[in-house]
């Protein structure tokens, strides 16, 4: 393709000075096609996974949260009104929000410019929902490219996409000219030194324990080796896990007496000072520790470079080093690689062949090729693509997904202090006169799970979540296996034993820790207080303690499923409200109680929830019928107007209107996903839509309870005003009705299957999930 007909090219990816592989690559392949066409030709979309964002160059013209959905919409609207004609998408499925990185699609089906997406990952056992990602983003693109055999291989095998949709272009690497190492080693020091080196950001996949375990063997012989590990430990594991990795390392160097041998620099390097880092190696080691690794641009780097480099057979390792271009060591064996090294070492004519080799089958790598032939994959795209050449406007409204309010965590910070979180407030102001109670640390901790989804958010959900859990776990009194609900400011407790609607609650958020949440510390209290907690529910007679505690059963046994025990109190729990039901419906009154009372919605939830996970019609036909009344007795005049608690519903009586609190339409938000789920039909999504609207003033009084001022919740409405309070209840209502609709609003392709329809097929196996 003529180079000048390339007017604009978008680049979507991390960008540095955020701290990945991605980031790196996306800012040299966006340099490298700015030299091909001119910097003003090619710009860069970066993805944000923090809420401030980086300092990013002027060639960052947009940014993009990676977890807030609307972004994604809005982020297509920019690039159609740019007008570019093509856009480079750098994939990999940690980077964009949604299940499996699923947002992106929103982003693409949006799009009027041909997409060329290059894929970083190719998993050989993907996910169902990793597969309709990777085959749906496949439809949505031009072209893909992968960068290496095996990529191209996988594509057509595992997922079905033909060969002549994929392009292969090699990992990009930088032209630096072949040297001798002891060129770059005055710079750090280490002129009378053998050098090993391995850089990139620290994880335990990178199986760095071994080399060192190598050292002695290797240093026995080579008194002047120093193995040089260079790079930051990996944010993410950093945030997780801290340093723990880099000093056990540390510890192990110590322990086998090579700690003078070994170097730590830890930092992530910019590129000048990696390039002399790589110039000062005389071995480049790789000793990964999965081989289920489809590029790595460590490895290209050093490679291009001229180094010798000794790598475990890794898929990517195993086609770069092929033909002698480096050596290939088993993997977790530390005498193994020392037998290399020093094979490697003793030999010099072999080990400059070795480079020669490398460094010239690097050429083809460089920046400038690579980006010609990403030109050349550009025009092909853009020859196949039926796009009209003219400025795209937005999609209508009805063609779009709904937009949502951002995610705001401010007022639930402003409630939540060491304890936990507090009841009350006096207008957005906590009220300590009124303390804190169980239901709403427990309501507390099912958002903080749920927010685990949002990296950006990741460092306050974590201050957060562990105190809502520790607040649990204080108000359980092993001696009467009961949740204390109530406690005064003074941390002194209100009451021997709480309600039994406190108890199922703190046994909803207990099973959603076990179910949902990755930090395994929470998992780990979480699991020893539901056990003990659990059977008490057998002996209750509430039928919303029995509703929150089959929601808790049900998210527990997603991940816990053979448990019998958690299975004989979800069947008891079940049975009840079903009998319940018998004994109340009407066909004028289909309903469990004769009276609407609060938290009404729930009771079908928890049906429906279970009823789905137990393919048991009547469950489900129980929970949808009794669903759909209660939606129509809520919404006489087009809206919902929930029950109010100033007299709630009586069968044959008066209904009551006001006071309308949150927690109704949050329930019904939760009911409605749990029936589109178990459905596929639209129409219960677009009743919790409707329902979650009531927040923003789709109510009696056309008054949103919703703050944007304060991030909080009005506490209610009433017959003329809100109530101007922002508690804990209204707050986490909204942010749990808010974080559910997010999370549902998937593409079509990832929507949960029709169960109703699926209840007499035999169970799918597992998914087999890559490391």
């Amino acid at each position: 393709m003529n180079r000048s007909s390339l007017r604009k090219i978008a680049v979507i990816g991390n960008y540095p000075p955020r701290q990945c592989g991605i980031a790196t690559f996306t800012a040299d392949l966006v340099g490298a096609l700015g030299e091909l066409h001119g910097p003003e030709a090619v710009f860069a979309v970066a993805m944000n996974d923090t809420p401030e964002g980086y300092a990013y160059p002027p060639v960052v013209r947009f940014e993009l949260p990676q977890g807030d959905l609307s972004h994604y919409a809005r982020t297509a609207d920019f690039l159609n009104l740019q007008d570019v004609d093509v856009v480079n998408v750098q994939h990999e499925f940690g980077i964009f929000g949604g299940e499996s990185g699923s947002h992106l699609l929103t982003l693409l089906r949006d799009l009027k410019a041909p997409v060329v997406t290059t894929l970083h990952t190719v998993l050989e056992h993907p996910t169902p929902q990793q597969r309709l990602v990777i085959e749906e983003l496949a439809a949505l693109s031009e072209r893909l490219v992968v960068m290496s055999e095996k990529g191209r291989a996988f594509l057509g095998s595992v997922y079905g996409i033909p060969e002549t949709h994929v392009d292969l272009i090699p990992h990009g690497i930088p032209d630096v000219p072949f040297t001798d190492p002891t060129f770059y080693k005055d710079r750090f020091g280490v002129e009378d030194r053998t050098v090993l080196l391995t850089f990139g950001l620290l994880s335990p996949n990178k199986g760095l324990e071994h080399a060192i375990r190598a050292l002695p063997r290797i240093v026995e012989r080579h008194p002047d080796v120093l193995y040089l590990i260079v790079g930051a430990t990996h944010p993410h594991l950093k945030r997780k896990n801290g340093e723990s990795y880099r000093l056990s390392l540390q510890r192990l160097a110590r322990t086998l007496g090579v700690e003078h041998h070994v170097v730590f620099y830890d930092r992530f390097v910019a590129l000048d000072e990696l390039l002399a880092f790589i110039g000062a190696a005389d071995v480049y080691l790789t000793p990964y520790v999965n081989r289920e690794q489809i590029v790595s641009g460590t490895l290209a780097y050093a490679l291009g470079a001229g180094k010798a480099v000794i790598s475990t057979p890794y898929w990517y390792a195993e086609e770069l080093l092929a033909e002698g271009r480096g050596r290939l060591t088993p993997f977790a064996d530390p005498d193994a690689l020392a037998e290399n090294v020093l094979a490697v070492l003793d030999n010099a004519p072999e080990r400059n062949a070795m480079r020669k080799r490398a460094y010239l089958y690097g050429r083809e790598m460089i920046w400038p090729a690579v980006a010609a032939r990403y030109t050349e994959v550009f025009g092909r795209a853009r020859e196949r693509s039926t796009s009209a050449s003219q400025v795209a406007l937005p999609k209508p409204l009805g063609a779009r997904p709904p937009e949502f309010p951002p995610l705001d965590l401010r007022h639930l910070e402003r409630l939540s202090d060491d304890t936990g979180i507090l009841q009350h407030a006096v207008h957005a102001v906590p009220n300590y006169n009124e303390g804190y109670t169980t239901d709403d640390n427990a309501r507390a901790l099912i958002a903080g799970v749920m927010l685990e989804a949002y990296d950006e958010l990741s460092e306050r959900v974590r201050r957060l979540t562990p105190r809502y859990l520790a607040f649990l776990h204080h108000a359980f009194d092993p001696a009467t296996r009961r949740f204390r609900n109530f406690m005064a400011y003074d941390r002194t407790w209100l009451e021997p034993v709480g309600s039994e609607d406190a108890h199922g609650r703190a046994l909803w958020a207990l099973g959603t820790v076990l179910g949902s949440s990755q930090d395994r510390s929470l998992r780990g209290v979480a699991g020893a207080l539901f056990e003990r907690a659990l059977p008490g529910t057998l002996e209750f007679t509430s039928p919303r303690a029995w509703a929150f505690t089959l929601l808790g059963v049900a998210s527990y046994l997603e991940r816990f499923a053979g448990d019998r025990s958690a299975q004989g109190v979800q069947e008891a729990l079940a049975g009840r409200l079903v009998k319940l039901y018998r004994d109340n419906a009407s066909p004028a009154w289909p309903w469990f109680e004769p009276l609407l009372s609060y938290c009404n919605a729930k009771l079908p939830h928890a049906l429906i929830t279970t009823g789905q996970q137990l393919a048991q019609r009547e469950l489900l036909e129980i929970g949808l019928q009794s669903l759909d009344w209660l939606m129509q007795e809520q919404k006489p005049n087009g809206h919902f107007s929930w029950i109010g608690c100033n007299g709630f519903y009586p069968r044959g009586g008066v209904r009551a209107t006001f006071d309308q609190q949150p927690v109704e339409a949050h329930a019904m938000v939760s009911a409605c996903l749990a029936a589109h789920a178990a459905t596929g039909d639209a129409r219960f999504l677009k009743e919790a839509r409707c329902a979650f609207e009531w927040f923003l003033g789709e109510n009696d009084l056309g008054l949103p309870l919703f703050d944007p001022t304060t991030g909080g919740c009005f506490d209610g409405l009433q017959p003329d005003r809100v109530n101007q309070n922002q508690g804990a209840e209204s707050t986490l209502a909204f942010l749990l009705s808010l974080l559910e609709l997010r999370r549902s609003s998937l593409p079509p392709t990832l929507a949960a299957p029709n169960r109703l329809t699926q209840l007499d097929a035999d169970p799918a196996p597992p998914a087999v999930i890559a490391d």
